[in-house]
Formats: C-alpha cells, structure tokens, sequence
C-alpha cells in the first residue's frame, strides 16, 4: 500500500512539473488523475492494491465529513452566541464505543472535542464508554447514533 501512494504521489508531482502550474487545483487534479492511471494498471492484482483503493476514496469522505459536521457546529453556536434567548440543553451522555484500540479511542475523542460545542471529557476505566459533554443533547438514543453513525462508523472503516 505504500509503495501505491508514494506512486500516486510520485506522478502527482510529475503532473504538476509538466504542466508547470503550481497551484492547489493542479495538485488536486494530478493526485486524482495518478490515482485512475494506478488503478486501471494495477487490476487490483494484489490485496495491498484493493486496500489502496478503498481506503483513498474512504479518507476524501471522512474528511468532507468532518468540514460539514465542523460548519454545521460553528453554524450552530454563532447562532447561539448572537442571539439573545439560550437554546441550548446541555448534558453528559455516556457513549458506548465500538472502537478498542487506544488509537481509535484517541482519535475518536479529538474529533468529537474539535466539533465545536462538544468536549470529550473521559474514558470509563475497561474503555468501553467514552463520556461526552455536548451543548445539545435533545434526546441522549438520537446524540449517541448521530456519533456512532458519523465519527465512529467512518473513523472505523479506515483504520481497519
């Protein structure tokens, strides 16, 4: 799998010197374009090559993901910020976690604690619960599943 990436990087930055536009856009189009060219030459011969090419398109989502989710909560507190009534309902919600390495577990709390309007705030002690403090918590069953659904599940898909 590594050999696939710095592949793709490798034509990626032949593209770029070619073209001789050194910009974000002709990055983007020349890692995309690198990665169709790899991926029609390797015809998914080996298992690291199957795995390269599930996991790039997996990364572009969760991070596109994680933009929304991060300006759907700016969007959110602004709005609770300039207005005078409080809407907020605030709560601590225990969030029962798929996820069991320590790495999974740490980066699952980072992005929960930087979406604003939520903090990761401990682990239970056989790392089965992580505990939540979020500004609004509606219904506790809708705040876990809307985790579970969105950080978790996407958060899992790529680091297994």
């Amino acid at each position: 799998m590594k050999t696939k990436f710095l592949s793709n990087i490798l034509l990626m930055l032949i593209w770029v010197f070619l073209t001789g536009e050194y910009n974000f856009n002709n990055f983007l189009f020349g890692f995309l374009l690198s990665f169709i060219i790899l991926w029609i030459l390797s015809g998914f011969e080996d298992k690291s090559a199957k795995k390269y090419f599930k996991i790039i398109p997996k990364i572009i989502s969760f991070f596109l993901f994680f933009i929304w989710e991060l300006t759907k909560a700016n969007i959110q507190v602004a709005y609770e910020v300039i207005t005078p009534n409080l809407n907020m309902k605030p709560g601590i919600v225990g969030l029962p976690l798929d996820a069991k390495t320590d790495l999974e577990i740490t980066l699952l709390a980072n992005l929960i604690t930087l979406t604003p309007g939520t903090l990761a705030l401990d682990v239970s002690t056989d790392r089965s619960v992580l505990y939540v403090h979020a500004m609004y918590v509606v219904d506790k069953k809708d705040f876990i599943e809307d985790i579970k659904q969105g950080f978790e599940k996407r958060l899992l898909e790529i680091l297994r």
